[in-house]
């Protein structure tokens, strides 16, 4: 089986054929998919996905590029879809989307840094697992992980160096993998992803962003993983079977409330 780890499929841009690529995925073998939330706007349209598709769990976060539309009040509301005591496919599985971006001009560090830290304090007080957004800002992120302990999580497209990635396991985090790795010319996320420890491994499509080179910049699905993963199974030099097997453990190591989401 494999697990999308990171799948905006409450999106927009699959509003017309979700039925279709959801049912594709599964046929391809891909058995569970994480939907992360991006603003508290959000929020009720990944609950509803997840609800309708058996196999996929929501995750509710305020995400990086969003919080100059946040307030207090988002916050409190995240705090409520967090503790409420759902059902099924409904329970929140994770607390994201959430992290830092400092690539964009508009960085808006002190407001980014903010509301990420009192995000950690959420998920520290209901004891989730964090989905880590992170872009240009590696060391910015784990100094406060190591400042407001979460349990664990993943760190979504990961793009940092060795010592960077073995910072996030010290942590107990899991690093995802995806369309980034099939390029040839992504020699850095490569070589990493091919040197870091098998049990330190999730996959992720982050669909409909990040696609595989095969969809010459198009959109992405979730029905891409098992050619993601053969990509990066080839990489290790190991069987795609194996890499799968391992992969999904992890996955559900780090996010033990994805065993309930059927």
């Amino acid at each position: 089986m494999l697990i999308d780890t990171h799948c905006h499929l409450a999106a927009a841009e699959f509003a017309a054929d979700r039925d279709v690529l959801v049912e594709r995925a599964r046929l391809a073998g891909v058995s569970s998919i994480v939907v992360p939330a991006v603003d508290v706007t959000s929020f009720a349209k990944v609950h509803d996905c997840c609800a309708r598709y058996a196999g996929c769990a929501p995750a509710y976060g305020i995400h990086p590029l969003y919080v100059q539309h946040a307030g207090p009040d988002d916050l409190a509301t995240l705090r409520d879809w967090l503790a409420r005591a759902f059902d099924g496919p409904q329970r929140p599985l994770a607390l994201g989307e959430i992290g830092l971006d400092f690539f964009v001009a508009d960085r808006q560090v002190e407001r980014q840094e903010s509301f990420f830290v009192e995000q950690l304090r959420i998920a520290r007080d209901l004891e989730l697992p964090v989905l880590l957004h992170v872009r240009r800002a590696v060391d910015q992120v784990l100094k406060n992980l190591r400042r407001i302990r979460v349990t664990g999580g993943i760190a979504h497209a990961f793009n940092g160096s060795r010592q960077q990635a073995e910072a996030f396991i010290g942590l107990g985090f899991k690093l995802g993998f995806g369309g980034a790795l099939t390029y040839p010319g992504s020699t850095r996320i490569r070589e990493l992803a091919a040197a870091l420890p098998l049990d330190a491994i999730v996959l992720e499509t982050d669909a409909p962003d990040m696609p595989p080179t095969w969809l010459a910049g198009g959109r992405n699905t979730p029905a891409q993983l098992p050619r993601i993963n053969a990509v990066l199974a080839e990489l290790r030099g190991i069987d795609a079977s194996e890499l799968a097997k391992a992969t999904a453990f992890n996955a559900l190591e780090v996010l033990p409330r994805l065993r309930s989401a059927d």
